[in-house]
């Protein structure tokens, strides 16, 4: 049995090379020269060792990650998001592997595998980043060592689909006959709308109570969105299909689900349903955000940059304009966005049914 004997910050260790046979005498001398030198510069080569015995798989990497940072830190949509790239992306290609045995250059290949789908690929990369992050955190890894440091991201093409007038009504048309003809639940129809109407996010909307909801005020007051907690104006229109939204007393969401005192959780079917009987095959939800910032920018141009909804401003068609902090803008500003939104907004709205 070759042992070397070494002394690191003051404590004598003694750490095993291997059998004689297995190991040749050479083979063992160069290991103990490597420890020796490691010892000299601080390092400890056999609680080294010892991490990688005891190190975890990639999959019980994972369920930590979930457990301890994406249940206490993330919000609802980002929890959902981690845990689909941990159980659908990362745990089928690296879940048996130690989490001590990965190297930048697995990262590289499990990145390129989803290069069919770059905006996937880019976002399991960033979740494979955090969690050997947080490896070193719970001294899993050594500090400095995350391997996803060096792939670099694919590029990604931001996508903008503006509705003109025309396909705004036509979408309230194909609206107001599935209400009609009863296809689609009151429940989508109701979020599709207010989406229109308001330029909310669809988690916005989606995880909309009531107890958030000031008619009297027009006001949408969202403790926790993407951008944080703020205020979203709404118009007489909004408010119409507000108030003609039925309020259950044992269910405190606006959009109702099927099941007692639950929400919908999808509306991507509906959305496809509808957005086809409209002829709008290409038109995402997100893209009725869009329709406001176009709508703002199309009689001059100057006020777009500052009237973002993405950025520096929310508004709602009609409504009152705010800056993120859900202060008022000046009253000249105001009026002149509020000018441009009926300018643009108003001939759709009425042959979309609302008035």
């Amino acid at each position: 049995m070759y042992v070397v004997k070494c002394r690191i910050k003051g404590q004598q260790r003694f750490i095993t090379l291997g059998q004689h046979g297995p190991v040749t005498a050479d083979q063992a001398r160069t290991r103990a020269y490597n420890i020796l030198s490691e010892a000299k510069n601080g390092r400890d080569p056999a609680k080294e060792l010892d991490r990688a015995r005891k190190a975890p798989t990639m999959k019980r990497l994972g369920e930590r990650f979930i457990k301890e940072h994406v249940a206490v830190r993330c919000k609802p949509s980002t929890r959902y998001e981690y845990k689909r790239s941990v159980e659908l992306f990362i745990n089928p290609k690296l879940g048996t592997r130690k989490v001590t045995d990965i190297e930048c250059r697995d990262i590289a290949e499990l990145h390129h595998s989803f290069s069919y789908i770059p905006y996937q690929a880019n976002r399991t990369l960033g979740v494979l980043s955090k969690m050997f992050s947080l490896a070193e955190v719970w001294g899993l890894r050594p500090d400095g060592s995350n391997p996803c440091l060096h792939v670099k991201k694919y590029p990604e093409q931001k996508r903008e689909r503006f509705l003109s007038p025309e396909e705004f009504a036509a979408l309230g048309k194909a609206l107001r006959e599935v209400e009609a003809d009863g296809s689609e639940t009151q429940s989508a129809v109701n979020a599709i709308r207010l989406l229109m109407l308001t330029g909310c996010r669809l988690g916005e909307i989606m995880t909309l109570k009531w107890d958030y909801v000031d008619l009297k005020a027009r006001e949408l007051r969202l403790p926790a969105s993407k951008t944080g907690a703020k205020i979203v104006y709404f118009g007489e229109t909004a408010a119409k299909v507000l108030k003609g939204i039925e309020k259950l007393d044992d269910n405190p969401w606006v959009i109702t689900g099927r099941k007692e005192g639950a929400r919908l959780t999808d509306l991507q079917h509906p959305w496809r349903r509808i957005r086809a009987k409209a002829g709008l095959d290409d038109v995402r939800i997100h893209d009725l955000r869009h329709f406001y910032v176009r709508a703002v920018s199309s009689p001059g141009g100057s006020i777009v940059d500052s009237l973002s909804g993405r950025t520096l401003i929310r508004f709602a068609c009609f409504g009152r304009p705010a800056d993120r902090m859900g202060r008022p803008l000046d009253v000249d500003l105001r009026r002149r966005v509020v000018a441009q939104l009926r300018t643009v907004f108003r001939p759709a709205m009425r042959r979309n049914g609302f008035r």
